[in-house]
C-alpha cells in the first residue's frame, strides 16, 4: 500500500467531479451486468446450487488448510516444484528479491497479479534498481501512466479507447489510435521485445490444489502463457486461502468465477501447473518456484466473524453492482483491492486503523451479498466492522487499538440508539422532527454526524409529521 494518501473527503470530491471517469465506469459496469445476468439464464441450470457447491468446497479447504497447505507442499515438491513460505508482505518480496540475486536476474516479467499488488511487489523491486514489467494490457496501460489498479479484474477499465491511445502515444511514442485492433497490436509489439530473452515470469494463482500439488491460472490474454513457459524461471505467488482441496473443487471455482466477473461462460485460457519442464518437452520453465503468502489471513482466519471473506475468489461481481463503486471509481478507496469485498478484507490485511474511512464507502443495500457468487454475507461483515471502528465490536480486526473515536459521533449514536429502540421515543422524535429543521440546515457543517452527510449530499427538508407521513406509505405497519 501506498504511504501517500489524499484525505478522505477531498478525494471523494475529486472522482466525483470527473465525469470522464464516472460516464468510463457506468458504461463499463452495466456491461458486466448485463454480461453476467445473461450467461447465468443461458448456461446454468442450477447457479444457485453451484453458489451453494462452492461455499461447502471453500469451507471445508479453510476449515482445514493447515493439513491443505501441508499435504500441497508435498505433493508439489514430489512433482518438481519449489515450495516457500512467506509470513508477511515484506517477506514475500524479499524471497522474490533472493531468487533473482541468486540466478544474477535483472528483469521480471509479470502476469496480472492482485498478489503482487498487496505486497508492493513492484515498488520494492524498483528500490532495489530492477524493472518489473506488467503484460496484462490493463495493468500495462496503467504503469505507463503511474497509476494503480482501478478493479481486481479489469483493473484499466476507467479509461476509455481515446484516453489509452493517447497514453500510448505519448509513454511509447506510437501513433494516436483508438481502435482496440490497432491499439493491442502497439501493445503487442511493445511486449514481444520484452519477452525475447526472458529468464524470470510471475504470476499469481487462482486456485492450488493440495491434493494433485498443482495449481489453476485464468486469463482471457495470453500474456500470462507467456509469463509461465517463455522464462527458464517461473514464480507463482498465492495466498494461502487460495489452497483448494482436489480439482473438481477448483473447477468449481472456476465455472462461477468466470461468469461472475467478466461475463464469459468460460475464460479463453486455462494454464495448469503442474511441474517444471521435464526431459522431452519443448517448453516451460525450468524451475517452478511456488510462495505461499500469509499477510494476516491466519488472523482472518481465526476470527468468528471476517473469515467468511477467505472465500473470496477475487470475480469483482461485488463491485460490478455496487452503486457507490460506479460513482467513485476504485482509485477513492486508496488500497489495493476496493469495492465492497475490499472494504473487508482491507482493514483485516492492512488494518483498519489505516483503512476504516473506506466503510463509509457502502449505502447497505446488499446487492454485493446478492451477487457473490461464494456467498459471503458482504453487506452484514461491513456493518460489523463500522462497529469495530467505533469501538463497539467485541472481537475487533487489525489495527482497531490505534483508531482515534470522535466523543461527539459516540454520543450521538449513543442518543439515536436510545430512540431507535424504543417504540414510544421513536414515535414522539419521528412526530416531532419537523420543529429541528431551521437548527439542522444552518448548523449543519458543524453537527456531529450531520456535517459528514451534508458535505456530500443535500438533507432533506421534514415539513410535517413525520410519523404520520410514514404511517400513510404504503406497505408500512405501524403495531
Amino acid at each position: 500500500m501506498s504511504s501517500e494518501k489524499i484525505a478522505h473527503e477531498e478525494i471523494v470530491r475529486i472522482k466525483l467531479n470527473d465525469t470522464q471517469m464516472r460516464e468510463n465506469l457506468m458504461t463499463a459496469m452495466h456491461t458486466l451486468q448485463k454480461n453476467r445476468l445473461k450467461v447465468i439464464e443461458n448456461k446454468f441450470e442450477d447457479w444457485e446450487g453451484l453458489r451453494t457447491k462452492a461455499k461447502k468446497a471453500k469451507d471445508n479447504a479453510l476449515m482445514s488448510l493447515k493439513d491443505r497447505l501441508l499435504e500441497f507442499e508435498k505433493n508439489a515438491q514430489k512433482n518438481g516444484m519449489k515450495v516457500h513460505w512467506a509470513s508477511s508482505d515484506e517477506d514475500a518480496c524479499e524471497l522474490i528479491y533472493e531468487l533473482m540475486q541468486q540466478k544474477k536476474i535483472t528483469k521480471i516479467l509479470k502476469g496480472k497479479s492482485m498478489a503482487s499488488e498487496e505486497i508492493g511487489l513492484n515498488h520494492y523491486l524498483e528500490k532495489k534498481g530492477i524493472k518489473a514489467i506488467e503484460t496484462d494490457l490493463g495493468e500495462l496501460i496503467l504503469q505507463l501512466n503511474g497509476e494503480s489498479p482501478v478493479h481486481i479484474v479489469v483493473p484499466a477499465i476507467h479509461r476509455n479507447r481515446n484516453e489509452v491511445g493517447q497514453i500510448f502515444k505519448e509513454k511509447l511514442g506510437a501513433k494516436l489510435e483508438n481502435e482496440p485492433e490497432k491499439l493491442n497490436a502497439i501493445a503487442r509489439e511493445h511486449l514481444r521485445a520484452e519477452f525475447e530473452g526472458l529468464k524470470l515470469g510471475l504470476s499469481g494463482v487462482n486456485f492450488a490444489m493440495s491434493k494433485e500439488g498443482a495449481f489453476w491460472l485464468i486469463e482471457n490474454e495470453g500474456n500470462g502463457r507467456m509469463c509461465t513457459t517463455a522464462p527458464d524461471i517461473h514464480i507463482a505467488l498465492c495466498g494461502i486461502e487460495k489452497v483448494m482441496e482436489s480439482f473438481e473443487d477448483a473447477a468449481t471455482m472456476v465455472s462461477l468465477l468466470t461468469p461472475s466477473a467478466t461475463g464469459q461462460f468460460i475464460p479463453t485460457y486455462n494454464n495448469i501447473i503442474t511441474a517444471p519442464r521435464k526431459n522431452g518437452d519443448l517448453d516451460g520453465p525450468k524451475e517452478v518456484h511456488i510462495i505461499l503468502f500469509d499477510h494476516h489471513r491466519s488472523d482472518m482466519l481465526a476470527h468468528e466473524d471476517y473469515y467468511e471473506a477467505l472465500r473470496c475468489i477475487r470475480c469483482g461481481a461485488c463491485m460490478n453492482f455496487c452503486p457507490v463503486y460506479d460513482q467513485i471509481g476504485g482509485h477513492t478507496y486508496q488500497t489495493i483491492y476496493p469495492g465492497p469485498i475490499g472494504e473487508v478484507i482491507s482493514p483485516n490485511l492492512f488494518g483498519i486503523d489505516q483503512t476504516g474511512d473506506i466503510l463509509s464507502f457502502c449505502s447497505l443495500c446488499g446487492r454485493c451479498s446478492e451477487v457473490c457468487p461464494v456467498k459471503i454475507p458482504l453487506a452484514e461483515l461491513i456493518r460489523k466492522l463500522r462497529a469495530d471502528k467505533v469501538g463497539q465490536g467485541k472481537n475487533p480486526p487489525l489495527g482497531a487499538e490505534f483508531m482515534h473515536k470522535n466523543k461527539g459521533e459516540s454520543f450521538v449514536f449513543k442518543q439515536f440508539k436510545n430512540l431507535a429502540t424504543n417504540g414510544e421515543r421513536w414515535r414522539f422524535s419521528l412526530s416531532k422532527a419537523h420543529y429541528f429543521n431551521y437548527f439542522i440546515q444552518n448548523f449543519k457543517h458543524s453537527l456531529p454526524v450531520i456535517k459528514k452527510w451534508s458535505a456530500f449530499k443535500e438533507l432533506p427538508q421534514i415539513k410535517k409529521d413525520l410519523y404520520k407521513e410514514v404511517q400513510n406509505i404504503q406497505g408500512v405497519v405501524y403495531e
